[in-house]
């Protein structure tokens, strides 16, 4: 096999596919990020893999001792039989000599002692797989950042020809960005870490430079957990498209199919917007029983209340969701947005519809998902690119927004993603004969005509009820609507194109 098809597999979940099949063997790669950020943990997770594979891997260590990386490993449930650690911590007196920080001048010099311990034991245990841990070592021992680029020069060249795939591991305690350290290796991978000012730190991997192969570019979340990193690709949503059939997704509810024009196209995404308690969760909730009823598997991620209300409030109007993970279940997923990464809510996505077969997803609501981003400008790119994966997939997508107010002209979003879905329907309260009503409307419907008239809302122990066209009331979007004279129902209906009947 041609060395630019083989891939050297790292064991971390995700990150061969950011970078299209794992590492090109023998050939050096940098691992930097700040202390804390992953760089033992990721190094020792591809040298694991390596030693499943029969490979000899070895951990050269100039800062930590072998007792801490055994114990660093026992916290992931890892051994860390069949991996050779060699130690080579700098003592005193090779801090404080100066002869001995000459280090990897040209090779009639003679090297420094640190670097000759480091290629001796190179040499001795010829690895397949070596991690050296780590250049601020070397750093500190070379004392001059000329001496410093001849070091990790004079490495590189050892390592030419002796069929060993490299992973140098920076902590970045140099005096500012390094390029030519960045220039000097055939691949740089950064690990960042950002505390926010609520929840836990966000972590993100980037691959800067991948010589001799494509990769997923940009900012990829990443987390540590028991069992190590795991990471997040980006999602494109040009790389994932299925072929489907086009059709309806009816509701069950045969009023509500009217209003939408007799249901939702497979494959489009649907806006429920409106003030807090008005029903669109509820809503949302009855195209997916209806598909598990079909056969189907549905799935919900709730980011603004609990498991357990969702379905004791389902259950109270009569609504029965059969939880699970197979064809005709729906599984109920509870977001916490402080402690889940966009790229990982990305991927829980992603295991529903490809693992589980999800044909309807419902995202409740963007409130939450806005809560889960990092910075909010990059909330609707993001939303895009997964509501264009679920598209391309087939999927049925519904995602709510709680506008803020209750009653009244004076709603606000707190992000505008209507020009983003495919169909738009618009819930509101208002008043009449004192009493506060609910009323529904759907204000886009591309895939098709719809209905274009108002109508009342409610819900009670038998279901979702939909009233006729409220015909004879006008205002009633502004919370106050007023009777006005009797109207023909073909003024409340709009045909296919948008065009009034």
């Amino acid at each position: 096999m041609n060395q630019s098809m083989q891939r050297s597999r790292t064991g971390i979940p995700g990150l061969d596919d950011v970078l299209h099949g794992g590492l090109i063997p023998q050939q050096l790669y940098l691992v930097d990020g700040i202390p804390g950020a992953g760089k033992t943990t990721f190094a020792l997770q591809y040298l694991l893999e390596g030693a499943r594979n029969g490979e000899k891997c070895t951990y050269v260590t100039l800062s930590e001792t072998t007792r801490e990386l055994q114990a660093g490993a026992l916290s992931h449930g890892w051994s860390l039989d069949g991996i050779e650690i060699i130690e080579l911590i700098a003592n005193e007196e090779e801090l404080r000599d100066e002869e001995q920080l000459t280090m990897l001048p040209p090779s009639e010099v003679e090297l420094g002692e640190t670097t000759r311990k480091v290629l001796e034991a190179i040499e001795r245990s010829a690895p397949s797989r070596l991690v050296v841990d780590s250049l601020s070592e070397l750093r500190l021992l070379a004392q001059s950042s000329l001496r410093y680029r001849r070091q990790i020069l004079a490495l590189k060249q050892f390592f030419v020809g002796r069929r060993c795939t490299v992973i140098m591991i920076d902590d970045r305690t140099s005096e500012g960005p390094d390029p030519q350290l960045h220039s000097l290796a055939h691949g740089v991978i950064a690990l960042d870490s950002s505390a926010p000012a609520y929840g836990q730190v966000r972590r993100e991997m980037r691959v800067l430079k991948f010589r001799g192969s494509d990769f997923i570019s940009g900012f990829h979340d990443f987390a540590i957990r028991q069992g190590g990193l795991n990471v997040y690709p980006r999602l494109v949503a040009a790389r994932y498209f299925s072929s489907f059939q086009r059709e309806f997704l009816p509701s069950g509810v045969t009023a509500l199919d009217r209003l939408m024009g007799g249901g939702i196209d497979r494959g489009t995404s649907t806006l429920l917007i409106g003030p807090p308690g008005s029903g669109k969760s509820t809503l949302a909730l009855q195209y997916a029983t209806a598909a598990t009823e079909r056969g189907d598997h549905a799935a919900t991620f709730v980011f603004d209340e609990t498991k357990s209300a969702l379905l004791a409030r389902s259950a109270g109007i009569g609504m029965r969701i059969n939880e699970g993970a197979g064809a005709g279940e729906m599984s109920v997923h509870q977001i916490d947005p402080v402690a889940i990464s966009p790229g990982e809510f990305a991927h829980l996505v992603r295991d529903s519809v490809e693992r589980d077969r999800a044909r309807v997803v419902i995202i409740d609501s963007l409130n939450g998902y806005l809560n889960a981003m990092p910075q909010n400008n990059y909330l609707t790119a993001q939303l895009h690119e997964l509501l264009s994966y679920l598209n391309n997939q087939g999927v049925a997508t519904f995602f709510t927004v709680a506008q803020s107010g209750i009653i009244g002209a004076n709603m606000t979003s707190p992000v505008d993603a209507s020009y983003l879905a495919d169909s738009v329907v618009l819930l509101r309260y208002f008043e009449l004969a004192g009493r506060v009503r609910k009323a529904i409307s759907v204000l886009k419907k591309r895939t098709g005509g719809h209905e274009g008239s108002i109508r009342e809302l409610w819900f009670d122990t038998r279901g979702i009820h939909l009233s006729e066209p409220l015909l004879q009331l006008r205002g009633v979007l502004t919370g106050g609507p007023i009777e006005v004279g009797p109207a023909s129902e073909s003024d409340g209906h709009v045909q296919p194109g948008g065009h009034a009947a």
